[in-house]
């Protein structure tokens, strides 16, 4: 739900975090406290794109922030015949140590006591949805900028360099058909029998007229369709994030330069506090203590804490390019 309210008819202090938010009273009751968790939740869930490909970590309450994995290094084929009667060196195992410590972001909109009286309801839930869509951005952008540091990258048109890259240098079916076949020898395991690719919507507007495009919709039922996901080409299904990565070009006829990636099943995990998961905090106007001696402000905010790392470097591929928008878009 949509609402046209002019914030600046309301006496706001300048010192606070712009404007947005209340309810009644003092006091906000469970079954407010519950509508507002629940509009918060489901704004952040629509900006899923990253996280719902990421194998969650569980981090107990009372174990730090810190969670490190272990993962063992594949065996190679034992291809020297057995001498009988002679018992062979064998084989050691080789593990590798991977950590990541939990961080926690938020953030909150305080509003003056006239706004609180004038402009109540409309307001708080403006502010609910607005901080939901904050959050899910956040949140998705945290695993997103982890994912896109993996050390596998392909560039269009054969080039071997961001900044070698020129606006001609677009993604084709076959640059996807290489980085496709990469993560098979690199025995990248499958997720529901194909590999997944998270695509910028400039980069994706050059690739869907290609022959072999398929339409989302032709091979999968709505409820199996992934978040953003809009078709398929060479066994990878691609999925629309308007917040991928886009970096700065060289400067000269490209300005923006942009990430696709491209992955196997379980490459990265996020790490999922038990305690701090995302949660929505409402402080009403008398609330505040001596900060807030006049019970002049109230304040709507959200905090989570989140993480995620690359455990199988071999099973993301990083793909930049240029797309036709390379002139008109910006690095984020």
């Amino acid at each position: 739900m949509k609402y046209n309210i002019n914030l600046y008819l309301f006496d706001v202090n300048t010192n606070l975090n712009k404007t947005t938010s209340a309810a009644t009273g003092n006091d906000l009751s469970p079954e407010m406290q519950t509508f507002y968790d629940t509009s918060l939740l489901q704004n952040e869930r629509k900006k899923h794109y990253f996280t719902q490909f990421g194998q969650t970590q569980p981090l107990p309450k009372g174990n730090g922030k810190r969670v490190t994995w272990r993962r063992f290094d594949s065996f190679k084929p034992a291809l020297t015949p057995l001498t009988e009667g002679v018992t062979p060196d064998g084989n050691k195992l080789n593990m590798q140590s991977i950590g990541k410590d939990v961080e926690q972001y938020g953030d909150y909109t305080a509003v003056s006591d006239r706004l609180q009286s004038e402009a109540i309801d409309p307001v708080i839930s403006v502010c609910t949805e607005e901080h939901g869509a904050q959050a899910g951005d956040t949140l998705d952008t945290i695993v997103r900028n982890e994912v896109v540091s993996g050390t596998n990258v392909f560039y269009a048109g054969d080039k071997t360099s961001r900044a070698a890259l020129t606006a001609t240098d677009k993604v084709t079916p076959q640059l996807f058909h290489r980085v496709a076949v990469f993560l098979k020898k690199q025995l990248a395991p499958l997720k529901d029998g194909t590999y997944i690719a998270i695509i910028h919507p400039s980069v994706a507007y050059d690739l869907t007229e290609s022959e072999g495009w398929i339409e989302a919709h032709k091979y999968a039922t709505p409820e199996n369709i992934y978040n953003g996901e809009i078709g398929k080409l060479y066994n990878i299904r691609f999925v629309e994030d308007p917040t991928m990565k886009v970096y700065n070009g060289n400067g000269s006829d490209v300005l923006a330069v942009y990430a696709t990636i491209v992955m196997g099943a379980e490459a990265y995990r996020i790490i999922d506090p038990n305690d701090e998961g995302l949660r929505m905090i409402v402080k009403m106007a008398g609330t505040g203590g001596t900060s807030d001696p006049l019970e002049q402000r109230s304040t709507v905010g959200w905090k989570a804490c989140q993480a995620a790392k690359i455990l199988y470097q071999e099973r993301i591929v990083r793909v930049e390019s240029c797309a036709t928008d390379s002139l008109i878009d910006v690095a984020n």
